[in-house]
């Protein structure tokens, strides 16, 4: 028989297990900075780990989301890959950490050890993700890095959130390949009744992309501003500019020669590397913050599209605002572990009277080449040290966007004296003509 004292006491029970299971999803939660990287590659493509293992590195280490984004490929349906083309591309600690990690029962394989066709079974994201992702904290999303080709140039783009594979849809040019590849994610978005975000990879691996290109077609809003590869030429050379020099060049055309909004920048790892072997391209290197009530990939790209996130290759803030006219960026100085740490904030832009005059460069190929432009565009505006900086627009800007530096070295540089940074996306004054892109027709 219950008594009602023992009646209470089980009712109390329930009553705080249903409370600190909630803890996760707050009824009225409040806007707050979710970590995640949407640049992943696994054994599906050339990355040369499972992906199981490599959703668990990130959840281990403090990201909230992950897109595992394989090239022109979704971890879907059934498939093997053998063990000695794991072992040619990073030895047997692969498989057997996979194992250690999930188990022997988890860890399918056919054929008999030994023989050259023994393989593992690669695990579909909806059979694995069950494992990894945790409810208001981490979360895994379907992706795919669209890899093309135009006019003899590589041309990747992601796109996050996908309900189906996208085919490469090719193009006469490049600034066509991107609008086809674009207009496909948007429209499978669509007919899905889903949201997605779709940003075009380092613009300078293999030289493949100009500034030009991007500022072209005005429908792309996201693009890379630091790729954490070693291999995707990120400061670009003496005939090419680097990649933040290109963010600069882009924002000017469109805002003043298009009418158009600034592109947004994102971080990435683009990792393929997880054994911690010298060299290759590593996970947690490059990052966005995205500020949302919820941890969801709906929630999540509505946020980033009303550009409410920043990328970071370690430099972490507490708050952003963007109001009356002005910038004001807050660092979360507890973050680093060095006390004697500095930041740099640089505010960087073009205005209205710039020098828009450009010169082909001496190159073979010209046209495919970005120009040489005026260092009237991307200037500096403003530069402070501290842990907060505010900047007031005039009206005399094109647009304005910040890059914060911090003293402290990357923990794993992908560049030779690489520095922890942050950069928040570019603003437009409130007077400036800002047209809204048309959206393309239907066919």
């Amino acid at each position: 028989m219950i008594t009602k004292t023992c009646f209470l006491a089980v009712a109390s029970v329930l009553l705080i297990s249903s409370s600190q299971g909630d803890d996760a999803i707050p009824t009225d939660p409040q806007p707050r900075w979710w970590k995640g990287n949407i640049h992943t590659h696994s054994l599906w493509s050339d990355g040369n780990d499972f992906p199981e293992m490599i959703a668990e590195w990130y959840r281990t280490h403090d990201y909230n989301f992950l897109a595992l984004s394989d090239h022109n490929v979704l971890s879907q349906g059934k498939r093997f890959v053998t063990v000695a083309k794991i072992r040619d591309r990073v030895g047997n600690e692969a498989v057997e950490k996979y194992r250690r990690r999930f188990g022997t029962d988890w860890v399918e394989t056919q054929g008999e050890p030994g023989d050259d066709d023994f393989a593992v079974r690669l695990k579909p994201l909806n059979e694995f993700r069950a494992l990894v992702e945790q409810r208001g904290r981490f979360i895994l999303i379907q992706a795919e890095e669209i890899s093309d080709r135009a006019e003899g140039a590589t041309l990747h783009m992601n796109a996050t959130n996908v309900a189906d594979l996208i085919e490469p849809q090719g193009g006469s040019t490049i600034r066509e390949a991107i609008q086809n590849n674009l207009r496909a994610a948007q429209e499978q978005a669509s007919e899905a009744g889903q949201e997605s975000l779709v940003h075009l990879n380092h613009p300078n691996f293999n030289w493949g992309v100009t500034a030009e290109d991007i500022a072209a077609v005005v429908q792309e809003r996201f693009f890379e501003c630091y790729n954490a590869h070693p291999g995707v030429r990120h400061h670009g050379d003496a005939d090419h500019p680097g990649v933040e020099r290109m963010w600069d060049i882009v924002n000017t055309i469109r805002t003043d020669q298009l009418g158009a909004p600034p592109i947004f920048g994102v971080a990435t790892d683009d990792s393929h590397h997880y054994h911690g072997k010298h060299g290759g391209s590593h996970p947690g290197r490059g990052w966005i913050m995205v500020r949302s009530k919820y941890l969801t990939p709906e929630y999540l790209i509505a946020a980033i599209n009303a550009g409410d996130f920043y990328a970071s290759s370690g430099v972490q803030l507490a708050d952003i605002q963007h109001e009356d006219g002005q910038l004001r960026v807050v660092v979360d100085p507890h973050h680093s572990a060095d006390k004697d740490v500095t930041y740099t904030f640089e505010f960087i832009g073009t205005r209205h009277d710039y020098d828009s005059e450009s010169q082909p460069r001496d190159v073979e190929n010209p046209d495919r080449v970005t120009r040489k432009y005026s260092s009237t565009i991307g200037e500096t505006f403003q530069r402070s040290e501290g842990t907060e900086a505010t900047y007031t627009l005039d009206g005399s800007e094109l647009y304005v966007r910040c890059v914060i530096t911090s003293s402290e070295d990357h923990h794993d540089p992908s560049f030779e004296d690489q520095k922890q940074q942050a950069w928040i996306q570019p603003i437009v004054p409130a007077s400036s003509p800002r047209i809204e892109p048309e959206p393309e027709p239907e066919h």
